[in-house]
């Protein structure tokens, strides 16, 4: 299994006014905007560490996901969520030929943690050996700043401004995270007892 981000965050859907208010940076100089593209970075990274540690895409844009075997005949667990649309699903042979599934042989399974592509009427169909299949996934809480919820717009602010401090810093322990934005994300981290089953 494969995922690739297909489309990035435009610069524009970033909240860099309200993370430069967050900072208390100063305002109404000629430099004001000085330090927006160092900022944007900062808010990049955040939202990485957090889609990363929670498997929530926070601002919508397109994937594809690409399957070379189905862990299970009729279903296929997509590793990412919230899951908006699936745009095509399409098998490849081992030439590199494809074939669009109609949307009448599946159906999209919406899930807040672990959403589920599976077959209607049926299995999903074969793939072909040395072929694979190919998944196109709109996932996102929204295209805007608003549409993420309050509690992980907030926790990307706190780390983003923890990175905005301590960038000078490279004696921090790999992996730590600021028990703020820890609290904050907790809720929407999926904890798996056993083994994927899809």
């Amino acid at each position: 299994m494969n995922l690739t981000e297909t489309t990035s965050i435009p610069e524009a859907s970033l909240p860099v006014a309200a993370f430069r208010e967050h900072l208390r940076l100063g305002s109404g100089f000629a430099e004001d905007g000085l330090q927006d593209g160092l900022l944007a970075g900062f808010l990049r990274a955040a939202m990485a560490a957090i889609e990363g540690r929670t498997g929530k895409v926070l601002l919508e844009r397109e994937y594809e996901l690409r399957v070379t075997a189905w862990r299970a005949g009729d279903r296929v667990a997509l590793p990412l969520a919230p899951v908006a649309a699936v745009g095509a699903l399409i098998v490849e042979d081992a030439t590199g030929a494809e074939t669009v599934v109609p949307g009448a042989r599946w159906r999209l399974l919406p899930d807040a943690h672990e959403p589920v592509i599976e077959g209607r009427g049926g299995p999903l169909p074969a793939i072909p050996p040395g072929g694979a299949v190919r998944i196109e996934v709109l996932a996102g809480f929204g295209p805007d700043w608003s549409d993420i919820p309050a509690d992980l717009a907030q926790a990307v602010l706190l780390l983003a401004a923890h990175y905005y401090e301590y960038r000078e810093d490279t004696g921090l322990v790999s992996g730590c995270m600021p028990f703020g934005v820890a609290a904050l994300i907790e809720r929407y981290r999926v904890l798996r007892l056993w083994g994927r089953t899809a």
